[in-house]
């Protein structure tokens, strides 16, 4: 994603251009009925769903083996034999290419896994089918291990493609896949020269070579692959990693958005390299064409969130597990990350159960210099069906507004309605048709009446966590 926005600038496209001729791709999604037919389909003529997985696997993109040095400067340990995902992330793009959803699934979801494996944890899912496909081969009589290494992992990987579309009811269905492991991650964050995180305390973890102090400061390389790694010595163990990912991944978008990258041709070159040698992408991925779509998206709309998933407990084969309710992760998807309708004349329907908020997309902005309160507000909103349209602040006013395009009122009175009525509304032609913009300013009160939050979507439930977007450097465990 970080190389593909390259082209905000004229810098970006000679590089993009070497990408797509020199990464490494595995064929895993299952091709469309126009790509069949010869016709590509352009990523944006519809939104676009990316499952970005991050491996354990001790073997760079082309599946060669780490030297042992290399292995002991990243701290990767030894190889087990298996092919854990260990995370797996979720990207949301919508059709306009201005903003993107990050949903984080923990790899210790309890879930049932594709192509009749049964209930287990989500990262053994690649692993299970790939062991499977390998054996099936052997017996076969296939002798080539190449060949067994080479269709045992795209079948692994498909199954872990098809788990995932499951789990959202079916709502999501992936078209692009990257991977990266320790070697490529090492990498990628070498090449942009480290972004800066903040941490609330020190931390040290053997097991991931992690120690930081605590504050702000600039991780790169082994220090950065640590840091995304941790998981013990942490409150909220595995929780309180993905919630690291997504900052650091939030920091390193917002480094290559910036100037500072996109108008340094040494650093182009070697994150191109870096690319190249160790990101495996989806066939037909035609990251030129991608890149040129996504030239609106700025960091700032960039935003992460996190399946719902209960408190985690102990079964026999799999361990400690986290229990998730594919109902919940449905619903959250479809407000997150499902793109509404287009308005059509008849306007919104309603049912005996209320208002049809479905297809009203609403952007809070904090104008009130409350850490936190948009998100508070927009995670009250979503609970009330109506869309994520992003959470973000803005310069300090004395009053809040609902604002709203000309000619639909209506939809800011349902916004109004449901923050509790007091809101006063104003016609803005800034705001584009079928959303609504949240203004909270100095008057603004966490105690304002508002539905209560839902939980379990990634969300702060208080006004002390700000959202995890990827813009400002936000403090964690």
């Amino acid at each position: 994603m970080s190389v593909a926005v390259l082209v905000v600038t004229g810098y970006g496209w000679r590089y993009i251009g070497q990408l797509d001729e020199g990464i490494t791709t595995t064929d895993v999604i299952v091709a469309q009925a126009e790509e069949q037919q010869g016709h590509t389909r352009k990523p944006l003529d519809g939104a676009i769903d990316i499952l970005l997985v991050g491996v354990d696997s001790r073997t760079d993109a082309q599946g060669n083996p780490l030297s042992e040095e290399v292995l002991a400067l990243l701290n990767g340990g030894k190889a087990d034999g298996t092919l854990n995902t260990d995370t797996m992330i979720l990207v949301h793009i919508p059709q306009d290419g201005t903003r993107a959803v990050a949903i984080s699934f923990p790899r210790d979801s309890y879930v049932e896994i594709a192509d009749g494996f049964g209930k287990h944890k989500l990262n053994s899912a690649m692993v299970r089918q790939r062991t499977d496909t390998a054996t099936r081969l052997r017996e076969e009589g296939v002798t080539d291990q190449a060949r067994i290494d080479r269709e045992s992992l795209q079948a692994g990987r498909k199954t872990l493609i098809k788990t995932i579309e499951e789990l959202t009811g079916g709502l999501i269905v992936i078209d692009r896949y990257a991977e990266v492991n320790l070697a490529s991650f090492y990498e990628v964050t070498k090449a942009v020269g480290g972004v800066e995180v903040c941490l609330k305390e020190a931390t040290q973890d053997s097991d991931s070579g992690a120690d930081f102090p605590a504050g702000r400061q600039t991780i790169e390389g082994r220090s950065a692959l640590s840091f995304v790694r941790q998981r013990n010595n942490l409150p909220g163990g595995d929780l309180d990693r993905i919630v690291r990912q997504q900052v650091f991944i939030g920091a390193l978008a917002s480094k290559v958005l910036s100037t500072g990258t996109l108008t340094d041709l040494g650093k182009l070159d070697d994150l191109v390299s870096a690319v190249k040698k160790s990101v495996v992408l989806s066939d037909r991925w035609n990251i030129t064409e991608f890149a040129e779509q996504m030239s609106g998206l700025v960091s700032g709309n960039i935003q992460f969130r996190t399946i719902p998933t209960g408190d985690p407990y102990d079964v026999w084969e799999d361990g400690n597990v986290l229990p998730v309710d594919p109902a919940q992760v449905k619903n959250m998807v479809r407000n997150l990350a499902v793109d509404p309708p287009k308005t059509t004349a008849a306007g919104p329907t309603t049912t005996a159960a209320g208002p049809d908020n479905s297809t009203i997309t609403v952007e809070v902005v904090n104008s009130a210099g409350m850490p936190g309160a948009a998100a508070t507000v927009l995670s009250a909103l979503v609970s009330q069906g109506f869309r994520d349209g992003g959470a973000r602040s803005g310069p300090q006013l004395a009053t809040s507004a609902v604002r709203y395009p000309p000619g639909e009122r209506a939809n800011a009175d349902k916004v109004i309605s449901a923050l509790g009525g007091n809101t006063e509304a104003r016609e803005d032609d800034s705001v584009p048709r079928g959303q609504v913009r949240v203004v909270l300013g100095g008057d603004h009160s966490p105690a304002d009446p508002a539905p209560v939050a839902g939980t379990g979507v990634g969300l702060p439930t208080t006004d002390a966590a700000p959202p995890i977007t990827a813009e400002g450097v936000v403090c964690v465990n």
